[in-house]
């Protein structure tokens, strides 16, 4: 018996997003961007309710998701200046306080804090997608660890634990074995090549220490100009891809950092069933969702609704085919999304409606 029919009334989905007290008064779901999310939950027999959040309405956002059943967040960790410092706890508290452990929260910041952080780059190394990525928990390890490691392994991207954008992301090059002199390039859109001591990056990093715990640490994969390809997926079932000629990390050309030929070409999007990543649809869905579930101890029902993993190309096999190495998972705010991602989204939150869903995983 579905939850509707048992519970006498159609379930209410919140889709929460960022915005300021206009935008929250004039949310309509036609005017977001959410809207085919909106359309797919309606045609599925939800009801979607648009709910814009902001820390100085806090407390009114928080009396109106205990009245749903759930709540899709899309907000970013770091959005001009503001992080989620002020939202995780309440959106905990919801998750914690409504009626029978309603609503339920995707994603639960509990489950962020496993998936969407870049040390599930290092917690999940050993599966098939893993490189040779290390982490550094303090600033004392990173100082005595980073520059041995950088001038033996080649080049590194080092890696804030929680970011988006680009920001804290860095590629590190030693510029010769006894110079101490490095190049360094963000991945922040419109950044150039520095050269700079060893040291003064080092502490230019050590404030990511205080927002995200650590620092990690992959070596750069030699066919990033390939391209990276997001691998999106709803609860534990690949949606869809996407496939990107990016920039970040790429010197920028003669013309500039702001020229056109220096903006990273558009993300072409394909189902889940695109013949050209059958392979990684594959390994994702029979080895490497369920790997990730087993080693950050999270159930299916607590998968986000959407999520995606972001891969670059690593070296090729044997036989020439290709191999994915992991660089980063998106499990806080997912979006753009494939055309058929909000039937998969509407799938999966039903399925957890039907269940009854208040998973503990996380909390």
């Amino acid at each position: 018996m579905d939850t509707e029919q048992h519970t006498s009334h159609r379930s209410k989905i919140a889709i929460l997003w960022r915005g300021d007290a206009a935008s929250r008064r004039e949310a309509t779901p036609q005017n977001s961007r959410f809207v085919r999310v909106f359309e797919a939950l309606e045609a599925s027999g939800i009801e979607a309710i648009p709910v814009v959040y902001d820390e100085t309405f806090a407390e009114p956002v928080r009396d109106q998701l205990l009245t749903m059943d759930g709540v899709l967040v899309w907000v970013d960790p770091i959005h001009q200046g503001k992080t989620r410092a002020a939202l995780d706890p309440l959106l905990r508290e919801v998750a914690a306080k409504g009626p029978m452990k309603r609503p339920w929260v995707s994603a639960h910041p509990g489950v962020i804090l496993k998936m969407g952080v870049k040390d599930v780059l290092y917690r999940t190394r050993h599966l098939g997608w893993g490189a040779d990525t290390h982490r550094y928990a303090s600033a004392e390890a990173f100082h005595a660890e980073f520059p041995s490691r950088l001038r033996s392994g080649g080049p590194r991207v080092v890696k804030q634990n929680r970011g988006n954008g680009g920001q804290g992301v860095w590629k590190v090059e030693a510029l010769s074995d006894a110079d101490t002199t490095i190049r360094v390039l963000h991945a922040l859109r419109g950044s150039q090549p520095e050269e700079i001591p060893l040291e003064v990056f080092m502490a230019r990093c050590e404030p990511y220490f205080g927002w995200g715990g650590c620092i990690i640490d992959q070596a750069f994969q030699p066919r990033l100009p390939e391209g990276m390809i997001r691998c999106y997926v709803s609860g534990s079932k690949v949606a869809g891809f996407g496939h990107q000629l990016i920039k970040a990390l790429i010197p920028p050309p003669p013309e500039g950092p702001d020229s056109p030929q220096a903006q990273p070409g558009p993300r072409i999007m394909h189902g889940p069933d695109a013949a050209q990543f059958r392979a990684l649809r594959r390994l994702m869905e029979d080895e490497w969702i369920p790997g990730l579930m087993a080693t950050l101890a999270v159930d299916e029902a607590s998968l986000p609704v959407i999520w995606d993993a972001d891969f670059l190309y690593g070296p090729r096999d044997a036989v020439g085919a290709d191999t994915y190495v992991l660089c980063e998972i998106n499990a806080s705010s997912c979006f753009a999304i494939p055309d058929e991602a909000p039937a998969a989204i509407a799938r999966t939150v039903r399925e957890r409606i039907r269940r009854g869903m208040g998973s503990e995983a996380g909390r």
